[in-house]
């Protein structure tokens, strides 16, 4: 039998989405854009996000100093108490992506943490709680997961004033739910493919802004290489655009500087696309410029 030549790599499915998709100039009296994004009632200078990474070289704290360079919001993966101090310190603007541990009070304490240190928002990595090719609850970093219910999601939202985020919603149908339990913002995303065959992000940004309007602050993750990719998301729906691995190596290099050099060489991309499709600011950036090539 002939090997499928995906395999249901959906890193790989959504690079092909995104190249498939071409832009429409729109230069004829266009004006030099901002790039400036209001985010979770924070001011920042680009749509551009960190990826909620862990177990970062030199340190998280680094990332966080970068991003604060960059003047981007900057989410936080797995870690305790003491690296959310660490990363707070820098005074850049945080949220902090907790796991769906098994013990509850794993998940109560990080909260509280994160109110403690001023971080923006909380959240819950909801995708890292099963396997990837099976059911069962995972193990993380040797921590035991579980599947949260709806009724658990309502209490952890309900258990902060911060705004609470699902990162791992991929449909409208999670979207809507997320409005449900009172949830500000969502992550798009299948987690470096732990979903096979996922649907990109970014395909489905046209579908859940139509179903959840402003409810919902939409963040997208998943491959985003550079401020193209950034603008087509934007394109599509999308409030802010998350980046992981481009960060990866200049942050191991460069340290804060590599982090802060790559967001804003991507926002310059950005606004490159911006100029020349007649988007004066983020908001502006018109889903009408996008058009899909089949024939790529």
């Amino acid at each position: 039998m002939a090997e499928r030549p995906l395999s249901g790599d959906s890193i790989a499915i959504n690079r092909r989405y995104l190249d498939s998709l071409l832009v429409e100039g729109r230069i004829v009296g266009a004006v030099h854009p901002t790039a400036e994004t209001v985010l979770f009632g924070e001011k920042f200078a680009t749509p551009i996000t960190t990826g909620a990474l862990s177990h970062l070289k030199p340190s998280m704290k680094e990332l966080a100093e970068g991003a604060k360079r960059a003047g981007a919001l900057c989410f936080i993966g797995m870690g305790g108490h003491e690296e959310m101090g660490l990363c707070a310190s820098t005074g850049a603007k945080l949220i902090k992506i907790i796991k769906p541990y098994e013990d509850r009070g794993e998940i109560f304490s990080r909260i509280k943490c994160a109110e403690e240190c001023g971080f923006l928002a909380v959240g819950m990595d909801v995708e890292h709680a099963v396997n990837v090719r099976d059911d069962r609850d995972s193990v993380v970093v040797g921590k035991q997961m579980k599947l949260p219910t709806l009724e658990e999601l309502r209490e952890y939202v309900a258990a902060t004033k911060l705004p609470f985020i699902i990162k791992g919603a991929l449909s409208a149908w999670d979207a809507i739910r997320a409005v449900q339990i009172g949830c500000k913002g969502i992550v798009l995303s299948h987690h470096n493919s732990l979903m096979r065959w996922a649907t990109p992000p970014t395909m489905l940004l046209p579908e859940i802004k139509r179903a959840v309007r402003d409810k919902l602050t939409i963040i997208v993750d998943g491959g985003m290489l550079d401020g193209y990719d950034v603008f087509k998301a934007m394109a599509l729906g999308a409030d802010a655009v998350s980046v992981g691995k481009p960060l990866m190596g200049p942050l191991e290099t460069e340290g804060p500087d590599g982090v802060a050099r790559v967001i804003n060489e991507m926002t310059d991309e950005l606004k490159a696309m911006m100029v020349r499709t007649g988007s004066p600011n983020v908001k502006s950036i018109d889903p009408t410029v996008i058009h899909q090539a089949n024939w790529m």
